[in-house]
Formats: C-alpha cells, sequence, structure tokens
C-alpha cells in the first residue's frame, strides 16, 4: 500500500487505528512525491527535530517509489481522466494516483478525492 503524507503523519504519530488498517504489511510503499511533501512540513514544525530522523527511518524500510517515464505516461491519462470529468485534484495527488496505478497498488490517505481517479483505490483508516 501507498502511503500517503497524512497516512505518514499518523504512522509517525503512532495512530494505533492505521496500524491496524496497515496490518502486518511487511513493507510499505513511499512516493518520493511524499517524502517531498513531508520534508517541506517538517521546516514549518516544531517537532522536527523528533520527525526527522523518524521520516527517514521509515524511508529506508520502505520501498520508495520514483517517478520514471511510464510514471509520466499513466499521470498524463490520469490528469487527463479527471480534467475531462471537470474534478481536478492537487497537483501532487495526481502524481501519487500515477504512481498507484503503474504499480496497482492502493493508497492509504484520508484525502477523498482520490476516489475520483479511476483504477485507483483508497484505504481510509
Amino acid at each position: 500500500m501507498i502511503l500517503d503524507a497524512n497516512a505518514v503523519s499518523a504512522l509517525l504519530a503512532g495512530d494505533d487505528a492505521l496500524a491496524s488498517v496497515l496490518g502486518g504489511a511487511p513493507r510499505h510503499q513511499l512516493p518520493v512525491i511524499v517524502i517531498g511533501e513531508y520534508r517541506f512540513g517538517l521546516m514549518r514544525s516544531r517537532y522536527r527535530t523528533t520527525l526527522q530522523p523518524l521520516l527517514a527511518t521509515l524511508a529506508s524500510v520502505s520501498e520508495v517509489l520514483h517517478v520514471d517515464a511510464r510514471t509520466a505516461s499513466v499521470y498524463a491519462e490520469v490528469r487527463e481522466q479527471l480534467r475531462a470529468a471537470g474534478t481536478p485534484i492537487p497537483e501532487n495527488d495526481v502524481w501519487i494516483a500515477a504512481l498507484a496505478r503503474q504499480h496497482e497498488l492502493s493508497i492509504v490517505s484520508r484525502d477523498r478525492h482520490f476516489d475520483r481517479v479511476n483504477g485507483v483505490v483508497r484505504v481510509d483508516w
């Protein structure tokens, strides 16, 4: 399962409900986009000293998903589908959705706009 930024926040905060959703998954998928979003958030956080090492540990034990030429093609398809439906979502989330479709993975997120993307399953907690 792909972890969205709000799932990373909940995971690092020790959210028990999220832990039960993730179950015993041996390894999570973490888009490089989410790492960037989370690091950006940490720049203004009073908890950055505590959370930066936790993020680094999470990234080291996760499969980091990088954007490649195939992702770019899927991104274009997702973005066009959303444009045609008149249901845009935040740009970074289009990339995350593209990675989910490319790798046939669900997205753990509280962001309901992922539900608008054909071929993407969102898991809430």
